[in-house]
């Protein structure tokens, strides 16, 4: 493997610390899975993935469950220390090798071309640099490599975008770990120069109140195999 499991408390201090949302969140994703459906949503995320796996921003593990047998190696990269820990955690149940590492999306501590795939899960909300977080993308994956993706972002009419704009500017990034609801994810896979493959628009929570964050796009795209 490419890395050692990060959690010893021996790696550099912490680009990203959010305590208070790494516990909320830590709780309300565990719940999440089942009561709205999330555990089913990565599951289908990450079917059929194969080889060497990039996951960018982890998280507390949750995606580890489902990768399927066929991925050899599975690199998850997690800023923040609490998740960090979690997923460690998660990845010593996990049927397939995961190492955790700590790092951020703009500076991946990796090798360029590694990696047969990357997982972006609920994570280009909160980078700090999206266009810079996907050039590192483009970095570590190998030519004609898949990029898998479940993003929230930009969603519904003129009023709701005016309202996340307006959330964007004020508490949301603050109370919300560094999020943001009015990014255009598949737009910014295109503009980093993404092929893009399917993808479609899945609300979240599906049959609940529609939310800023409710927004979602579940899809596929790739590094071009030549000149990319």
């Amino acid at each position: 493997m490419a890395l050692r499991s990060a959690g010893s408390g021996k790696a550099s201090p912490d680009a990203v610390h959010h305590p208070l949302f790494a516990r909320c969140y830590a709780r309300m994703s565990v719940s999440a899975e089942t009561r709205m459906g999330m555990g089913d949503l990565r599951a289908r995320l990450l079917a059929g993935l194969s080889g060497r796996v990039i996951e960018i921003g982890a998280g507390n593990g949750l995606n580890f469950a489902h990768y399927p047998r066929t991925v050899s190696e599975v690199v998850a990269v997690e800023p923040e220390r609490l998740l960090r820990k979690l997923a460690v955690d998660s990845a010593l149940r996990a049927a397939v090798p995961v190492d955790v590492a700590p790092g951020t999306a703009e500076a991946l501590p990796v090798k360029s071309e590694r990696f047969d795939a990357v997982v972006l899960s609920l994570v280009l909300c909160s980078v700090r640099d999206v266009p810079r977080a996907l050039g590192e993308v483009r970095r570590v994956l190998r030519p004609g490599g898949v990029v898998r993706y479940f993003e929230h972002g930009r969603g519904g009419g003129r009023a709701m975008l005016l309202t996340q704009r307006a959330l964007d500017r004020t508490v949301w990034p603050l109370i919300s770990g560094g999020c943001h609801v009015s990014r255009d994810p598949v737009g910014a896979l295109r503009a980093a120069g993404f092929e893009l493959g399917p993808h479609r628009r899945v609300m979240m929570p599906e049959n609940g109140p529609v939310l800023p964050s409710s927004y979602c796009s579940l899809g596929t795209a790739w590094r071009p195999a030549a000149g990319g």
